[in-house]
């Protein structure tokens, strides 16, 4: 006898085939099973999610086998020197104070030495140079009040950041006559993690009631609204325990935990608002509740996994470069889609067994509905929309064009530079003090650019080769040669300051020009400059290979979904379409420092972080195609139905097009909620990312996608007979 869950209506469509309906309803069959199991894994997964920020790595903004960071580490390992990670600003009340503790006259100079000496022999610390040990006048500001201390703390991250926490709390602050403030690079990404935790918690605050209330517009009835809800909640636990895992075996970025976490929700709800809106469209074509979660994994289940599948293959093209914050976010956001995916493939199909048709409960608008006059068919703003596009597709197509390449022309005068302390909250400690290095000190040496030899060379070759680099123009004085004190190792080194900014165009034309000079061995350029030159030259390399990863992926997975070439080509050439606005946004708003009542406060420092736009890219260019296989199962569903294209599209965006709103409302609101962030780089980030979203779901997909296919008509579903038959014989098709 068949259970109320399984009673059949005498009007119910056949059965679905295929093998995500058989393994929807091995699912339902062992709801309670499934149920528990993931209960028990949520729970795990939340245990070993605790405390995952402690095991998260600040910057890897650096490739690792880059020429300057080799010197930097040579520079470490044989001569424990290198650039400062610690730079002390001392304040004095008085004008000239500084000037005079240098003389040995003045309650600053017992301070300062004594300070100074501390610092020096303190463990773990390799060196401590200031203007009262050095009398060195770079280090002393013009009006005598403010000085440096340059400290080099030695050990890895972890390691020197320990070391200096144990330091700071005698060191920063009030002491005598002076005022002390720390910069540098430990001080600042001490900073950001320590901000990003705290963005992290108030992004998720003002993303959870937003879309908590877009999903109640979407569905009306709180029950449906809140399974993706609940599956985002899983997503979250989830993505904690994922960082942790990685975390385990390679370093992982601290942004990592702040894109990846809202990404995996964002991504969680949309699947499970997609898998939720179609089982209710089964339930009401009179499938019983069982027959009607197979039919909606079948077909909205299959939607999923391509859509999945291709934003996995757009982050991993971040994997071709060699920086760890760009791999760390790549692995990381591949296991967070695969997490959101599976969650609402395997923990929804139980939970809607268990509500069954009561997933229209609680429906806040029903008597709202029951006042209006007439019943909704359909025919919405969308279905108008494309019927007017398809009537005059060449004028819809052009316009649209022209308006978000016009909107990509500030991107093409564009700057890039490193991260730096300006990515932190405008007013943060390590950012006024590192402000008060760049007006006060020009000539600091607090990022010198350094030559390392590592063999054995004579001194007089040396010295030659001193002298050369300090002809070299814009060099400013030349430290060194210094040669290692080690009977087991050989080498040396020297410091240039030069008068140019290490993160600008002069700085990257001195790097080059040292490196031109003529070296009496093998000889390393390292420094910001040298840095900023490698990285630009490292991910120009591997553009040209994320873009075949991007595009060869894209277009096998989009032919595999709909067994067309001529539709994944299209798909690509509007995608990228889709990200001109962001990229525009990011250089007037961001790089020029427009719009920041748009945006919240941020420093603006005229350059773009080297990195951002490319992750941007990856992320919005997979999420843009994800809403391109949601919009394509649709028409591909109708065309099949009846061999007309045009008629396909204008059904399928009536029919995905508030569907496909609502879930970019929410993705957009979730990871627009970086904006909140103080850091820069997540506020450009969640802007860019918001934007490309919105676009991709209205310009692109509701008026370029209808204008392109009316125009190909048939030709869209082209495919060499050969790869037609392939796709047939695999069988990956729903219909």
């Amino acid at each position: 006898m068949p259970s109320m869950l399984d009673s059949l209506p005498a009007t119910a469509p056949p059965p679905a085939t295929g093998a995500l309906a058989g393994l929807a309803r091995w699912f339902v069959r062992r709801r309670r099973v499934v149920l528990l199991l993931a209960a028990l894994a949520v729970i795990a997964a939340a245990l070993a999610g605790l405390g995952v920020g402690r095991h998260l790595s600040s910057g890897g903004f650096t490739p690792d086998e880059a020429p300057s960071a080799r010197a930097d580490r040579i520079l470490a390992q044989r001569f424990g020197a290198g650039a400062p990670n610690v730079v002390l600003v001392m304040h004095a009340s008085e004008p000239g104070a500084q000037e005079g503790a240098a003389a040995g006259t003045g309650p600053a100079a017992l301070v300062g030495r004594a300070l100074t000496r501390r610092l020096a022999a303190a463990p773990g610390v390799v060196y401590a140079q200031s203007f009262w040990s050095t009398r060195e006048r770079a280090l002393l500001s013009r009006d005598g009040r403010t000085a440096l201390i340059l400290v080099k703390v030695a050990g890895n991250e972890d390691t020197a950041r320990a070391t200096w926490n144990a330091l700071a709390p005698s060191v920063v602050g009030k002491r005598g006559p002076l005022r002390v403030q720390a910069t540098g690079s430990l001080v600042v990404n001490e900073a950001i993690d320590a901000q990003s935790a705290r963005d992290l918690s108030r992004a998720e605050l003002v993303a959870a009631p937003v879309t908590a209330l877009i999903l109640l517009a979407a569905f009306g009835s709180l029950v449906a609204a809140g399974l993706p809800l609940l599956v985002g909640g899983v997503s979250v636990v989830g993505t904690l325990a994922v960082l942790r895992g990685l975390a385990a075996f390679t370093p992982v970025s601290v942004f990592a935990q702040n894109v990846t976490t809202l990404l995996g929700l964002g991504l969680a709800i949309d699947y499970s608002l997609f898998l939720v809106t179609r089982y209710r469209e089964e339930l009401g074509r009179g499938h019983p509740v069982t027959e009607a979660i197979a039919a909606a994994l079948r077909s909205a289940g299959r939607t999923v996994l391509f859509s999945a599948l291709t934003v996995m293959a757009s982050l991993a093209a971040l994997t071709v470069f060699p920086i760890f914050y760009l791999r760390s976010l790549a692995f990381a956001g591949i296991a967070v889609v695969a997490l959101a995916a599976c969650a609402s493939l395997v923990i929804l199909p139980p939970v809607l067994a268990v509500i069954g048709r009561r997933i229209d409960r609680l429906d806040v608008f029903a008597p709202l509905r029951r006042r209006l006059p007439g019943n909704r068919t359909g025919r919405g703003i969308w279905y108008r929309l494309a019927v007017a596009v398809t009537r005059r597709p060449v004028v819809a197509g052009a316009a649209v064009t022209v308006l978000l390449v016009t909107l990509a022309l500030p991107f093409t005068h564009a700057r890039f530079g490193l991260a730096d302390d300006r990515v932190l909250p405008r007013g943060a400690a390590a950012q006024v003090a590192a402000d008060t290095i760049r007006t006060q000190f020009p000539q600091a040496a607090t990022s010198p650019v350094v030559v390392v030899v590592p063999g054995h060379v004579p001194a007089a070759r040396l010295a030659g080769y001193a002298r050369r680099l300090s002809a070299v123009p814009h060099t400013l004085r030349v430290g060194g040669p210094f040669t290692s004190t080690s009977a087991s190792t050989h080498g040396a080194w020297l410091s240039l300051v030069s008068s140019t900014d290490p993160d600008s165009p002069a700085g990257e034309r001195y790097v080059q020009a040292i490196r031109a000079v003529p070296a009496p061995g093998p000889a390393l350029v390292g420094g910001d400059a040298a840095t900023l030159v490698d990285e630009k030259a490292m991910l120009g390399a591997g553009i040209g290979w994320a873009a075949a990863i991007i595009a060869v992926s894209m277009l096998v997975l989009l032919f595999l979904f709909a067994g067309s070439l001529v539709i994944p080509l299209q798909a690509l050439v509007l995608n990228l379409l889709s990200l001109t606005a962001s990229f525009g946004a990011m250089a007037y708003i961001f790089q020029n420092g427009h719009l920041r009542w748009l945006v919240g406060d941020f420093v603006a420092t005229g350059r773009l972080e080297l990195t951002t736009p490319l992750l941007m890219f990856c992320v919005a260019f997979g999420l843009s195609m994800d809403y391109t296989v949601f919009l394509l199962s649709r028409v591909r569903e109708h065309y099949f139905a009846s061999g007309d294209t045009t008629g396909a599209v204008v059904a399928g965006l009536d029919h995905t097009g508030r569907l496909i709103t609502a879930a970019a409302l929410i993705v957009a609101t979730v990871l627009g909620a970086l904006t909140t962030s103080g850091i820069s780089l997540l506020k450009m980030l969640g802007f860019g990312l918001a934007l490309a979203v919105l676009v991709d779901a209205t310009l692109v997909r509701g008026l370029l996608v209808p204008a392109v296919m009316k125009l190909t008509g048939r030709a869209s579903w082209w495919a060499p007979r050969p790869l037609a038959r392939l796709h047939a014989r695999i069988g990956l098709h729903d219909s």
